[in-house]
């Protein structure tokens, strides 16, 4: 790495060996550092607004404030100076992971995952790209999605809107986006330059309001754009 501060991480978890488990993990890394620590969703809150970090690795389910709360508290109260939030589980299909996504998590890890897929999503995240899994998502959202997104897009109660704010190329690039593809895939799929489908990356999240990659994908979802399944 260059010369560039290392990225400061949360870690929020019930169970002291998870937490220790992932301090070694990302800690051996020379541009990692661990910022801080919690035990619950509510010292999670306090601990991200005290140290500020670039990351917060958080469980899904805690007791008393659980992960979901936590993310929605964490992005009320910072807003644009949130961190990023990852939700960690330990099953893909938890309704939680779509709920803690809906609320504002850039991305889940299954507690499974490996030190390098681990560090690799720490990385991947604090530097704006996605954190998604697109079948994974999917799946979610057939299961968790509200009804009207179940349906054909243009039968969706949002999706017209939705389609309404976006050029064409920027709606292709939405669909591509919830396949789970990345910038440079996504130019090669439309045979465009990065710089352009950079700018009309930026273009959707703009119309869409979301913060992210993620968000933007969730919003497809919500509001009818594609359809679950």
């Amino acid at each position: 790495m260059t010369g560039a501060p290392p990225l400061r991480i949360v870690l929020a978890d019930d169970e002291r060996l998870v937490r220790t488990a992932l301090r070694a993990i990302l800690g051996g890394e020379p541009d990692l550092v661990v910022a801080g620590e919690a035990a619950s969703g509510a010292e999670a809150v306090s601990v991200i607004r005290a140290t500020r970090p670039d990351v917060a690795l958080m469980d899904v389910r805690m007791p008393e404030v659980d992960g979901i709360r936590a993310t929605e508290r964490v992005l009320s109260v910072m807003g644009a100076a949130a961190p990023r939030i990852v939700v960690v589980t330990t099953f893909e299909n938890d309704s939680y992971v779509y709920d803690a996504l809906r609320a504002g998590a850039s991305g889940f890890l299954l507690k499974r995952s490996s030190a390098e897929e681990l560090v690799q999503a720490v990385r991947l995240v604090a530097r704006g790209d996605s954190l998604l899994f697109p079948a994974a998502v999917r799946s979610l959202a057939v299961r968790h999605a509200p009804p009207y997104a179940r349906s054909a897009p243009e039968e969706g109660a949002d999706g017209a809107t939705l389609r309404s704010l976006l050029t064409a190329r920027e709606a292709e690039v939405l669909r591509l986006m919830t396949e789970g593809l990345s910038n440079t895939e996504i130019a090669a799929e439309m045979a465009v330059g990065p710089a352009t489908t950079k700018s009309q990356v930026t273009a959707v999240l703009t119309k869409l309001g979301a913060r992210d990659r993620t968000q933007a994908v969730i919003a497809a979802y919500e509001r009818g754009f594609v359809t679950p399944g």
